[in-house]
């Protein structure tokens, strides 16, 4: 086996399907980045879920949020639907594991809040439940998906936003919705604050 060859490979494949997915997603990527300016200006916030790796995206794009991207600023309203584990356990146990994304966002969501949404395949049960849950309360949901959208794709409004990576490989989607978040930060900046670097 040929490790560097093997490695190699892996940032080859990584490179192409972001330079490949760049047509597709630049427009939706920005009307995200519209959408959510426009709900934290309104004082509104982002609640952000997923599972596995994507848990961590979730985390990760509130950390950027309420900490910093690359620009000092003010803390922006963002939370991670995945770090609460007595609230995770407790739901789970009580209800299922169905409902540990969807009972928060009854809980926290408000009107012109935002629900971002991952899932590589679009078919995790708790984040559709999540999205069912966010329409109920007329938040407007940003959804990372890869694949065909999976069934998240189809249950989307008119007004959602789905940024779907056009690949089939779990590693390779995850690796694109990485840098949507990080073009979701940038641009969150470059609203708020006329960041031009």
């Amino acid at each position: 086996m040929d490790l560097i060859s093997r490695i190699g490979q892996h940032f080859e494949d990584s490179a192409r399907t972001k330079l490949d997915a760049l047509e597709l997603l630049a427009a939706p990527i920005a009307g995200a980045v519209e959408t959510m300016v426009g709900s934290l200006v309104n004082n509104g916030r982002i609640l952000a879920c997923g599972n596995g790796g994507s848990a961590g995206d979730a985390q990760h794009f509130a950390a950027e949020l309420v900490g910093r991207f690359e620009a000092e600023r003010q803390g922006l309203a963002a939370i991670a639907l995945t770090t609460d584990t007595s609230i995770i356990t407790a739901v789970g146990n009580d209800y299922s594991f169905e409902q540990v994304f969807a009972r928060q966002v009854r809980a926290l969501g408000q009107p012109g809040d935002v629900l971002l949404a991952i899932s590589t395949s679009g078919n995790s049960g708790n984040v559709i439940a999540a999205i069912h849950a966010a329409h109920e309360h007329d938040m407007r949901v940003v959804a990372l998906t890869g694949r065909d959208g999976g069934r998240i794709g189809e249950l989307l409004r008119d007004d959602d936003i789905h940024i779907c990576v056009p690949s089939e490989r779990t590693a390779r989607i995850q690796e694109t919705h990485l840098l949507a978040i990080h073009c979701l930060c940038d641009g969150i900046d470059c609203l708020l604050l006329g960041v031009e670097e």
